[in-house]
């Protein structure tokens, strides 16, 4: 699946990563290689222990690969210093969790800006793209509420915004929809699916069979290793 990798959005080739515990070695990543093109939409499942969280780390460049490689929108990962890596984050990815991890006194303005005051950019600019990533979730009308004065989906839909902000090359959402109702959910998912058609490079974890059939890939991982990688009914609609 998707073997041609010269213009693949998050490339991976033979990657292993291996934790100490103590005088034994764990293995949580035997060998993972596969790639993922601009405007996929993919979502990765895989029982506990599978290594599916490591992965996870390793795509939103939060570690580095013991061995192997791993290239985010072409840039080896694994040549990067710590202050290298938190820069490939703020600027190529936006992170989506199933807590929404909000601040809870601050406006949904200031929560959606507040990557941006870390990559530099001036207040106004600052407002101006949140307040326009809000509109493009739908939440133009909730600008100045906190978290504890909107509903979980539109917790989430503040937390999408503020992934949106940066204009990343991708979308990792982490169980997105782990805290939410089935309808909410499935309007979440609705909002992922306008995203991807428009172009958006989206990459979801769940362990939910439901939700991860919107997407239009499934990667299964189990033991560290891909086990299947097929495309789904969404893929042709």
């Amino acid at each position: 699946m998707n073997s041609s990798t010269a213009s693949a959005v998050i490339d991976l080739k033979d990657v292993t990563k291996t934790y100490a515990s103590g005088e034994l070695s764990v293995q949580a990543l035997r060998g993972i290689t596969f790639s993922i093109q601009p405007g996929e939409y993919v979502a990765i499942m895989g029982p506990s222990g599978s290594g599916k969280s490591t992965l996870m780390n390793l795509l939103g460049a939060l570690d580095r690969p013991t061995t192997g490689t791993y290239k985010l929108d072409g840039i080896d990962v694994a040549t990067l210093n710590d202050n290298e890596l938190a820069k490939i984050r703020l600027k190529k990815l936006g992170f989506i969790f199933q807590g929404f991890n909000l601040l809870a006194r601050t406006s949904a303005i200031k929560n959606v800006a507040l990557p941006l005051f870390y990559a530099g950019l001036s207040p106004r600019a600052r407002n101006d793209a949140a307040i326009q990533r809000l509109k493009e979730v739908g939440l133009g009308d909730r600008l100045t509420h906190k978290p504890n004065e909107l509903s979980g989906g539109q917790q989430q839909r503040v937390a999408i915004a503020r992934a949106l902000v940066n204009d990343p090359a991708v979308l990792l959402a982490d169980e997105p929809t782990g805290n939410l109702d089935t309808q909410t959910s499935e309007e979440i998912m609705g909002l992922f699916q306008s995203l991807n058609a428009a172009g958006r490079t989206i990459i979801m974890v769940t362990h939910d069979e439901d939700i991860a059939h919107h997407a239009k890939r499934i990667v299964r991982v189990r033991d560290g290793l891909v086990v299947a990688d097929d495309l789904t009914a969404a893929a042709t609609v």
